[in-house]
C-alpha cells in the first residue's frame, strides 16, 4: 500500500502586488509529498520554488492571494484559523531556511533561540526544553552542545549555524520538514556534512521533506522524487532514480545536459539558449517555448497541463516520448551540492 499523502498542492496560484497591481508569480504548482517521503523541488532562481514552500506555512506577504488547494493531512492550510495556524507552525511543519544568520536573533543566545518555541508554544518546562535541544544539537553534529547554547550567533560559523537551524526544526518534532536551499551559503565540504545530517535525521525520524534546491544531482541523491519548476509552474515530476533515464520535459533534459560530466571532462558545456523567465513574466503559452528546440505553434498559444509520459508527469505539448539512453547512475553523495541552473 502506498503511503498516504501528507502534503498536497493542487493547481496552486500565487498573486503578489507588483507595481501597484496584482501579478501572478506562481501560475500552477502541483506537488504531493507522502508521509515519510522526500520530494525535491528544483528550478532556477525566480522560478517560484521558495514562494511555493513558504505558502505551506502561510509565510507570504499579507497582500498575497492564494488560489488552488493546499492540504496538510487532508486539512486546508489557507482555511486554518489563527489558533490552528499557530499550532500547525509549532508542531506539524518546520522550515530550514537558506541563510541562518537572517533568521536567528543576533542579540540572543543559541539556547534562547532553540528553547523559546518549546517553552512558549509547546508549554514545555524550561529544564526539559534545554535537555531536548541539547540532545538534538549533538544529533546534528555539535559535540560541545552545552557551550554552544551559551554563545550568540556571531560566534558560530555558517556550518554550525545551519546545524542550529536544523536542530530548531527537529525540536518541534514535525511531520514535514521544509528545507529551502539549506546549503547555499556553505562551502562544499560543509554542504556535504549538512546534507548528510538532513538525510540521516529525516530517515531516523520518518519525516516527510520538501527539499528546495538548484541541483538536480543532489536532489536525486537525497530524495525519492524530483519536481522541476520553471517560470512559476511545475513542469515535470518523476522518481529520482528515473531522472536521467525518464525525463520527458525539454527543460529538465536541458538542465541535465548543461551539467559537466565526470565521465567526459573535456566535453564542452552545453548552455540553454535565451534567458530564464520569472513567474510574472510568463506568457499565456508555454513559458519555455522561446528556449525550446521542440517548440510548435501550439506551445506559444496554449499553456500545457500535466499529463503522464512514462514514469513522468510533464506539462508539455511535445514531450520526449522515449527514455534517455543512459540510465541514472547510483546516487552520489551530497558533495555535489551547489547551484547550477
Amino acid at each position: 500500500m502506498s503511503p498516504r499523502p501528507l502534503l498536497e498542492i493542487r493547481g496552486l496560484r500565487i498573486d503578489l502586488p507588483l507595481d501597484g497591481a496584482l501579478r501572478t508569480v506562481v501560475h500552477r504548482a502541483d506537488l504531493t509529498v507522502p508521509e515519510g517521503a522526500a520530494l525535491a523541488l528544483v528550478g532556477e532562481s525566480g522560478s517560484g520554488k521558495s514562494l511555493t514552500a513558504r505558502s505551506v506555512l502561510r509565510l507570504l506577504p499579507a497582500a498575497a492571494r492564494i488560489h488552488g488547494e493546499l492540504l496538510f493531512a487532508g486539512e486546508s492550510v489557507p482555511a486554518m484559523t489563527p489558533e490552528r495556524l499557530r499550532a500547525f507552525r509549532a508542531g506539524d511543519v518546520a522550515m530550514v531556511f537558506q541563510d541562518p544568520r537572517a533568521h536567528i536573533n543576533p542579540a540572543r543566545s543559541i539556547g534562547d533561540f532553540l528553547t523559546e518555541g518549546l517553552t512558549a508554544a509547546r508549554r514545555l518546562p524550561a529544564a526539559d526544553a534545554v535537555a531536548r535541544v541539547t540532545r538534538i544539537l549533538r544529533e546534528v553534529g555539535i559535540a560541545d552542545a552545552e557551550r554552544r547554547m551559551r554563545q550568540r550567533p556571531h560566534e558560530l560559523s555558517g556550518g554550525l549555524l545551519q546545524r542550529v537551524m536544523i536542530a530548531a526544526a527537529l525540536a518541534a518534532e514535525p511531520r514535514l520538514l521544509l528545507a529551502d536551499e539549506p546549503t547555499t551559503a556553505l562551502d562544499v565540504t560543509t554542504q556535504e556534512e549538512v546534507m548528510a545530517i538532513v538525510a540521516e535525521t529525516r530517515a531516523a525520524r520518518g519525516l516527510a521533506m520538501l527539499f528546495i534546491t538548484h541541483d538536480l544531482e543532489l536532489a536525486a541523491a537525497v530524495c525519492d522524487r524530483v519536481a522541476v519548476m520553471y517560470a512559476g509552474s511545475t513542469v515535470e515530476e518523476l522518481p529520482a532514480d528515473r531522472l536521467r533515464g525518464g525525463a520527458a520535459h525539454p527543460y529538465t533534459r536541458a538542465l541535465l545536459a548543461s551539467r559537466p560530466s565526470v565521465d567526459d571532462a573535456g566535453a564542452a558545456l552545453r548552455a540553454i539558449d535565451g534567458r530564464p523567465l520569472s513567474g510574472f513574466e510568463a506568457p499565456d503559452g508555454c513559458a519555455f517555448a522561446d528556449r525550446c528546440q521542440r517548440v510548435v505553434e501550439r506551445c506559444r498559444e496554449e499553456r500545457p497541463r500535466p499529463s503522464a509520459v512514462g514514469a513522468s508527469t510533464a506539462s508539455c505539448h511535445v514531450p520526449h516520448p522515449h527514455p534517455h539512453p543512459h540510465p541514472h547512475p547510483h546516487p552520489h553523495s551530497s558533495e555535489e551540492a551547489g547551484s547550477h541552473a
